[in-house]
């Protein structure tokens, strides 16, 4: 209610991918397989790790909660995206616009967080093998994967406070296919400079923190290797490249749309494409096709269901 009297815009207009009818058509086509690839793709690992007893693993106990997360952070946008590619007014409620943002930034910085986790868990798994199973218990990995969620959870509320506060009176024309916090700030009736100040550095915190670790926990790995043989060196960054891909596709692009000022480029709606549906399903594709463990369970599952 007080969001409402405080706004004349019950609803925003969504500009989408394209204005082209062809050209939307074609993404449909397109964007619809990549949705069912990363529902099947991620399921499957899901049930690969719960299911094969052979993977019950630190490492794949976080990566079956990646692929619940890359699940959950995909749903948000790409079913309004596919959908919007069909339609001519695409349109989106307040309290829609505001629950996109929210789910969007909690799905997403859990995921970061998630994958500094798993940075950290190969980084005792090289470094100290022999004391392995001492530090990363089943109670440490549970807690490092709540503290994620819950450290998602605090910054979401950040950025939708942030947001929810600001007075919108038209245009309610957003240039992007999903509701985000830098398109929301051109929008706003307001000097917005404080809160994109605020926006940028509460999520550069987070993105530069994970960052460090992530240099940390490898420039660790690699002093590491020095002292073991080229076999040694080559199995253990085999098993660390998988995870150094998925942050590259994953972080790399978050950092280019939040860090740094509440400005928009033509090329965020193609960057938040990639973190948002791209990069969710290259992830199966990633760790089956380079981990040998995953693609043997996968063949014994499916020989046993067959």
């Amino acid at each position: 209610v007080s969001m409402e009297n405080k706004n004349n815009v019950t609803e925003f207009v969504l500009h989408g991918l394209t204005q082209d009818k062809t050209v939307a058509k074609v993404c449909f086509s397109i964007f619809l397989a990549f949705y069912v690839t990363i529902i099947l793709g991620n399921l499957l690992i899901i049930i690969t790790i719960k299911t094969m007893e052979q993977l019950n693993s630190p490492m794949y106990f976080f990566l079956s909660y990646l692929s619940f997360l890359d699940i959950c952070y995909s749903t948000i946008t790409a079913p309004k995206l596919i959908h919007d590619l069909l339609v001519e007014k695409k349109t989106i409620s307040f309290v829609g616009c505001i629950a996109q943002l929210f789910a969007g930034h909690f799905f997403g910085c859990t995921e970061i967080f998630l994958l500094t986790v798993m940075a950290y868990d190969r980084c005792i798994a090289i470094c100290k093998p022999l004391h392995y199973t001492n530090i990363v218990t089943k109670r440490v990995c549970g807690g490092l994967v709540v503290a994620s969620w819950a450290g998602g959870f605090v910054h979401s509320m950040v950025q939708t406070l942030l947001a929810i506060q600001l007075p919108f009176c038209g245009p309610n024309e957003i240039d992007h296919y999903f509701c985000d916090v830098h398109p929301l700030l051109k929008l706003a009736c307001t000097d917005t400079y404080i809160i994109s100040v605020s926006v940028a550095a509460n999520s550069g915190v987070i993105s530069l923190s994970c960052f460090v670790v992530l240099v940390v926990s490898y420039a660790v790995i690699l002093v590491s290797l020095r002292a073991r043989s080229s076999e040694g060196r080559l199995k253990a960054l085999y098993t660390c490249a998988s995870h150094i891909t998925v942050v590259v596709l994953f972080l790399g692009p978050c950092i280019f749309i939040y860090m740094r000022p509440s400005t928009t480029f033509s090329a965020d709606k193609m960057v938040a494409v990639f973190y948002t549906i791209i990069t969710p399903m290259l992830n199966p594709l990633i760790y089956t096709l380079r981990n040998e463990e995953v693609k043997n369970a996968m063949k014994k599952l499916w020989s046993r269901k067959v």
